[in-house]
């Protein structure tokens, strides 16, 4: 069985002590690898040993590009978004994200190891927030049936932390190049931007929620972003929990308002979300910092299956035809190395 353990960066965890689903263990004591789902019971894993270095990958052999099936075909999608516009048109919400998830069977799961994966993401897909998490089934109680393996290439801040000092870096906005960004793009990051700032003024001290950074270009393989960056000072003695439950999920993969784009997802969306569009990363308890990225170009394994998330976020503006476009592009470079072969060993 192979050894539970994560990764983000240059920071490697192994020596499993203790999993829980409740996010009051993050204000306790020790390092946390953190894997919050959009729907489903959220895992935090501690380690004994954090250190800078590389795991050790195994052998991952990827499913052949049109063994991926969707959980839905681009005129559904095309539906969902008209749909979307439509409520839009009612007044009953300004945006919101509407994703599809992916999945394709693994021939021998067995012999498909998520760091593999991890590995060639690395590789082919360099992120500021790539990692894995593994927790192979049986290693300790809290652990699902189905054990945790997820890889993600996540070019998205959700909240990073150093004391009372809280960020997050929204995306919205894609484009092949910057010549492909609209107008709508630019609005529609605007809009997060100020749902972020309402978020997290709910746990920040009044006054101290900025806007550092407003529509900066990021340059990502195959892709660019239009990114902004949200910060504030957190009140006095607000724990995690208080703190997930003002920010989570994350707004640039729901929508504004919040609490309508939730419903409408629910609604428009065949299949669950899982980890997608959730949180991954690491949280130290022992210095109060953490970094978590929003769960976007990242895959995970269950029921002898991988699975991908891709999506897009829908306004008035959009043309439907063009976002089933976006969530293309965003899905086309990553499902091509999650199709190639890791052979096992070290980076």
């Amino acid at each position: 069985m192979s050894e539970p353990c994560a990764q983000f960066g240059n920071l490697l965890a192994t020596d499993l002590i203790d999993v829980s689903s409740d996010p009051a263990v993050l204000d306790s004591e020790g390092w946390w690898a953190t894997v919050v789902p959009y729907e489903g019971e959220a895992i935090f894993a501690r380690f004994a040993h954090v250190r800078p270095g590389q795991a050790k990958k195994g052998r991952w052999v990827g499913p052949e590009h049109d063994a991926w099936s969707t959980s839905m075909s681009r005129q559904v999608y095309i539906d969902a978004v008209s749909a979307t516009r439509e409520y839009i048109a009612k007044g009953e919400v300004y945006q919101a994200n509407i994703c599809r998830v992916m999945s394709a069977p693994l021939a021998d799961p067995s012999m498909q190891d998520i760091t593999g994966l991890a590995a060639l993401l690395a590789r082919g897909n360099p992120s500021p927030y790539g990692g894995f998490v593994q927790l192979p089934a049986g290693c300790h109680p809290g652990v699902p049936a189905d054990g945790v393996h997820i890889a993600t290439a996540s070019p998205e801040l959700f909240l990073q932390r150093e004391a009372d000092v809280i960020e997050s870096g929204p995306i919205k906005g894609t484009g092949k190049t910057a010549a492909d960004l609209a107008p709508k793009d630019s609005a529609e990051n605007v809009m997060i931007v100020d749902l972020v700032r309402n978020d997290l003024s709910v746990v920040c001290r009044t006054g101290s929620v900025t806007v550092p950074r407003l529509l900066t270009l990021e340059e990502h393989p195959g892709l660019v972003h239009l990114v902004s960056y949200v910060r504030g000072e957190l009140r006095d003695g607000v724990t995690w929990p208080e703190l997930l439950d003002a920010s989570f999920p994350p707004g640039s993969v729901t929508g504004a308002p919040k609490s309508s784009a939730l419903r409408i997802i629910a609604e428009l969306e065949p299949a669950s979300r899982g980890p997608y569009c959730g949180a991954i990363g690491w949280v130290n308890a022992d210095n109060r910092t953490a970094e978590l990225a929003v769960t976007i170009r990242t895959f995970w394994i269950s029921e002898g299956s991988v699975h991908f998330g891709t999506g897009a976020g829908i306004t008035w503006g959009s043309d439907p035809v063009h976002e089933w476009e976006e969530t293309e592009l965003k899905r086309a470079k990553l499902l091509t190395v999650a199709g190639g072969i890791w052979e096992g060993g070290s980076t």
